[in-house]
């Protein structure tokens, strides 16, 4: 196999590396900057040149080095490079290649574009490992400009009857692109220092957002009332929220679809919005791949892979430690 599952994560034997190990090893290949693929502890780490500002952000004074996407590299005899994965601006598919075989690593991926990222791109190969996180046909996401329509008709509505409207989204990638996606004509846009912080690191590679005010203890939230307020889901729980009184707390995930997770998270408004691929973009995936193995990750692992025999592909589950669409690490109080 070019590609082995152990207790540290992915491992290539040829290579002597892995690909978003959990468990510190001396060379790290990480498919982008969220803290469940990109760990601390590694004595050298390798990801798309996209990535790497925000992994260095994120995990301080590291060894990184970032690769412009497509572009090959040999690692002990085995030729690797980084392709679109469309999930959070520099996320990537790692393709690994050795002894005439190629397996394709998709960390976490969406295959419909955005504003935001880059647009994710088929890699052909023997073997695909794919995340599955919502691996079953009732995720099914509208198109953004649907969701665009519904988040500015809910921030509209808060704002002329002189309430903030809080919104619960991940700092890095969901933030952003929910930015792209809102009018500002509509008012202020209001960050969470966590937020703010990714912004600034987003800002400096080029990409484009709207203007935005960090949050922070000085500020006179009276001059910005009916501002949009964005923060990471689990801030909207925190004593930090409480400063902008009765607001309407809105949170923007795939988990939204399921009714039953907004009522546990206690927010006004759920937005189906995930930057992760739904059914037909995983089905997609596979099909475009040309991949005869598949082995599912993090999600619907079972119903997935199930699907995928029955379709005719050798399905096998694996198990990692990657995490979901709605709670992360970082959301500590700004």
């Amino acid at each position: 196999m070019v590609l082995e599952f152990t207790e540290d994560g992915i491992y290539c034997p040829a290579g002597r590396f892995h690909i978003d190990p959990w468990r510190p090893v001396d060379r790290a290949l990480v498919t982008h900057g969220h803290a469940d693929h990109a760990y601390p502890g590694h004595r050298h780490y390798l990801s798309s040149a996209g990535a790497a500002p925000v992994i260095r952000h994120r995990l301080g004074d590291i060894d990184i080095e970032g690769m412009p996407y497509d572009e090959t590299r040999d690692i002990n005899g085995v030729r690797v490079s980084f392709h679109p994965a469309g999930h959070v601006p520099g996320s990537a598919q790692i393709r690994v290649e050795h002894g005439g075989e190629v397996w394709v690593v998709s960390g976490d991926y969406k295959t419909t574009a955005d504003a935001l990222s880059e647009p994710w791109a088929p890699v052909r190969c023997h073997a695909f490992i794919t995340e599955c996180t919502f691996g079953l046909p009732i995720f099914d996401w509208r198109n953004d400009a649907e969701l665009s329509a519904e988040i500015n008709g809910w921030w509209q509505t808060n704002c002329a009857e002189g309430r903030f409207s809080m919104l619960g989204a991940y700092s890095l990638g969901k933030a952003q692109r929910v930015m792209t996606m809102v009018d500002p004509s509509i008012g202020p846009i209001l960050t969470h220092g966590a937020v703010e912080n990714t912004n600034e690191v987003l800002r400096a590679q080029g990409i484009a957002l709207p203007q935005t005010i960090r949050i922070t203890p000085d500020l006179d939230l009276k001059a910005h009332v009916g501002a949009l307020v964005v923060a990471p889901p689990g801030a909207l729980a925190q004593p930090w929220a409480r400063r902008f009184g009765q607001a309407s707390q809105g949170i923007a995930s795939g988990w939204m679809a399921l009714r039953g997770v907004r009522r546990r998270r206690a927010a006004d408004r759920g937005f189906v919005v995930s930057d992760h691929a739904d059914w037909k973009g995983l089905n997609a995936a596979v099909k475009e791949t040309g991949a005869s193995r598949i082995f599912t990750t993090h999600g619907y692992t079972a119903a997935f892979r199930q699907w995928l025999e029955e379709e005719g592909y050798d399905a096998q589950i694996v198990e990692t430690e990657y995490g979901d669409d709605l709670l992360e690490a970082e959301e500590a109080p700004a």
